[in-house]
């Protein structure tokens, strides 16, 4: 396995963690009924940047398939 191939994994692990966790965050926020309306969309903003970034890496472990 080459070293970028293990930090784009690395990456894609973390950023999955932190996902998680926010969709974590994200529901005992809600489930509390204390929300915070401006940290919940500050979170959910968040989570959806993480997907973007996710979805990135992930594109990048597909190797290219000539047409």
């Amino acid at each position: 396995m080459t070293e970028r191939l293990e930090q784009v994994l690395e990456r894609l692990v973390a950023l999955e963690v932190e996902h998680r966790d926010l969709d974590s965050a994200i529901d005992l926020l809600t489930e509390a009924g204390r929300a915070d309306d401006l940290q919940l969309r500050r979170f959910k903003k968040r989570k959806l940047q993480l997907k973007d970034q996710i979805n990135q890496l992930k594109m990048q472990l597909v190797p290219d398939i000539p047409a």
